[in-house]
């Protein structure tokens, strides 16, 4: 089974962030990745990573979708 991606880590905030907080840290974390400023071969990936976490959390509906696909996949994976 496929491994969902934490965006709450790669975003760097907790679960019961609000959406300023969420925005604050996209707008924090893309400033610090973004290929034009950061010349390291992982910004442009880890960049990547940062907007789609973004897409998914700053948008109410998918991210409830998300929080209960992550919480199906984190309950059965703790019970194996």
């Amino acid at each position: 089974m496929a491994r969902l991606k934490d965006y709450y880590a790669i975003l760097g905030v907790p679960r019961n962030a609000t959406p300023e907080e969420i925005k604050e840290a996209y707008r924090r974390l893309v400033k610090e990745y973004h290929p034009d400023k950061n010349p390291s071969p992982e910004a442009e990936e880890r960049f990547k990573l940062i907007n789609e976490a973004y897409q998914v959390l700053s948008d109410p509906a998918k991210r409830a979708e998300y929080d209960a696909l992550y919480d199906v996949m984190t309950s059965s994976a703790s019970a194996h």
